[in-house]
């Protein structure tokens, strides 16, 4: 049976394409738990339709990322800590912490999920902290640790 999924579906492909797949597989599986649709020619009328939007959201989101990696590669927050002997910390500076100072600071809203920060800070000094933006965009953003 040809069917045009409608969600990605593992193993299978992405959703706006047309697959053949086994009738029993359609009816019980991407069918039931509407992943798919029959591939009726509105259907594909209705897939490459989709299919359009989907490229220029991409383009867009695409485009967005790259101004947004700009503004953030000139970003430079400054955290004041209390730190002890050999400019230890008391205390880390987290992803949350990073993003919320980005929004109190400089009004972008970034989810701290997307600062691949892989430890906290713990230091004094000078870091540059990556953001994955985009599978294509990438920043760093410089943070600045001084004593308190």
């Amino acid at each position: 049976m040809q069917v045009l999924l409608v969600q990605d579906v593992p193993g299978i492909g992405k959703a706006g394409q047309t697959k053949q797949v086994s009738d029993g597989y359609a009816r019980n599986y991407l069918l039931a738990r509407h992943l798919a649709v029959v591939a009726t020619p509105n259907a594909l009328k209705q897939a490459t339709k989709l299919r359009e939007a989907s490229v220029k959201r991409e383009a867009e989101t695409l485009e967005e990322a790259r101004t947004l990696a700009a503004v953030l590669d000139k970003a430079h927050l400054t955290f004041h800590m209390k730190a002890g002997e050999n400019d230890r910390l008391f205390g880390a500076i987290t992803a949350g912490d990073i993003a919320e100072a980005l929004q109190r600071d400089h009004q972008i809203t970034i989810d701290k999920r997307k600062l691949e920060l892989e430890t906290p800070i713990k230091d004094l000094g000078e870091h540059r902290v990556p953001v994955k933006l985009h599978p294509e965009v990438s920043a760093a953003i410089t943070v600045s640790v001084e004593r308190e």
